[in-house]
């Protein structure tokens, strides 16, 4: 028999739901269509359910962002402590800004929630464990778990706003800035260098640059901890 929306939505109904299927559901609609479009409505609807049957599963729309959000924390690269803490922390790094690409709408939600999640707190109370491990003290290793988030999520929250995906991509529209602004040019000379000397030629590799300033981070953190 063909497969119809009507046939669809059958199958969905004789899956039984659970926690674990809302919030998966909620987090691929989120990832296809923004966070602002998810909808107890909507997602009820993409199960194939009535709206109401969601709050058996969870208590509204803050514990499903709630859900949501540890359902990103459990896709990051926990670092394993006692290990090689600046290649693990590194890897973490990486891994976290690779989830937040995969779902740009957690971007200025992973931290501050009212309630912590299993992965959630599993890869913290890892990270604090690295850097005790390491030999920071707690101080050191508050300001070094702050720094390491800060550039993170700054990170990934610009690389959302920019339009540009590419090296390719950035030089191209590089060598289009030069064009449009000839005629201001002049009064920007830094910006012509920079832009048009290099930009433009080269482009701009998210991953590279990222991998080049959390290195940064880690060899400051490495000083420190040696100066101490």
């Amino acid at each position: 028999m063909p497969h119809t929306a009507k046939t669809g939505q059958r199958a969905k109904q004789r899956t039984p739901l659970s926690r674990e299927r809302v919030l998966q559901a909620a987090v691929a609609l989120a990832d296809e269509r923004g966070f602002g479009e998810l909808t107890m409505r909507k997602l009820a609807k993409e199960l194939g359910v009535e709206a109401m049957s969601l709050y058996n599963h969870v208590a509204g729309n803050d514990a499903l962002l709630e859900g949501m959000i540890d359902i990103v924390f459990g896709e990051i690269a926990v670092p394993a402590v006692g290990g090689d803490w600046k290649a693990e922390l590194r890897s973490r790094a990486v891994s976290t800004r690779a989830a937040l690409l995969r779902h740009p709408w957690a971007v200025g939600e992973m931290e501050g929630r009212a309630d912590h999640g299993a992965s959630n707190l599993r890869v913290h109370d890892a990270v604090l464990g690295c850097l005790r491990a390491a030999g920071f003290s707690l101080e050191l290793t508050v300001s070094a778990m702050s720094m390491q988030d800060a550039y993170i999520y700054g990170f990934a929250l610009q690389q959302t706003d920019m339009t540009p995906e590419t090296p390719e991509d950035f030089a191209a529209v590089a060598q289009q800035q030069m064009v449009d602004y000839a005629s201001r040019l002049s009064d920007y000379p830094h910006l012509v260098e920079v832009v048009g000397g290099h930009v433009a030629k080269a482009g701009y590799d998210y991953e590279k640059e990222f991998r080049f300033g959390f290195d940064v981070i880690l060899d400051g953190l490495e000083r420190l901890l040696h100066d101490g």
